[in-house]
């Protein structure tokens, strides 16, 4: 079935069978975006759960003029901001005097690992703070334009052109470090 179909039948006529067809449907792009903003493998199957949980309540905003996936990965970021804001509350109330320490999330999709030189640049955007990571990750693994980052986000186009920018700057300096000949643009 056409995944615009699918979709359509959902909003049209919401029920458990066409909500599976959409799960079956954007999981696997779900669950990698999360990934790659979040590193504890439990806390991602957490976190995608609820962002299928938020795009079963919230089905009714959804503007059929925009795509689909435009507005799935806008939930993402904002299920993604949510979870880290209540998990620095969390830290600070209960364990103010230690640090927060997340488990190496492993990569067991073959499709996203496949060469070496993709190993050392997804490593590299990983250690990028949240905020430069996400408008990487939106930008290069989700081809949005910057404008269209700045709308998930909803922030204004300067501050995302900034963050590109400085998200650039910082791989291309980590890369060199590393003793990478490659070029990061």
């Amino acid at each position: 079935m056409c995944f615009k179909r699918v979709y359509t039948k959902f909003w049209t006529d919401p029920d458990e069978t066409a909500f599976q067809l959409v799960y079956q449907a954007t999981h696997q792009d779900v669950y990698r975006t999360v990934a790659f903003l979040v590193y504890n493998k439990q806390d991602i199957e957490d976190i995608v759960s609820e962002v299928y949980l938020r795009m079963w309540r919230s089905f009714h905003t959804y503007d059929s003029s925009r795509p689909f996936r435009f507005w799935l990965h806008g939930i993402i970021v904002r299920q993604v901001q949510d979870w880290k804001r209540k998990a620095w509350r969390r830290i600070r109330i209960f364990e103010r005097n230690r640090q927060m320490t997340c488990e190496q999330f492993e990569w067991t999709d073959k499709d996203v690992l496949q060469s070496e030189m993709q190993h050392e640049l997804f490593s590299l955007v990983r250690q990028l703070s949240y905020k430069l990571r996400v408008v990487v990750i939106l930008r290069y693994f989700h081809d949005y334009a910057l404008e269209e980052i700045a709308d998930i986000l909803q922030i204004p186009v300067g501050t995302v052109k900034s963050r590109h920018h400085l998200a650039l700057k910082e791989l291309r300096k980590r890369f060199e470090m590393t003793g990478g000949d490659a070029y990061v643009h």
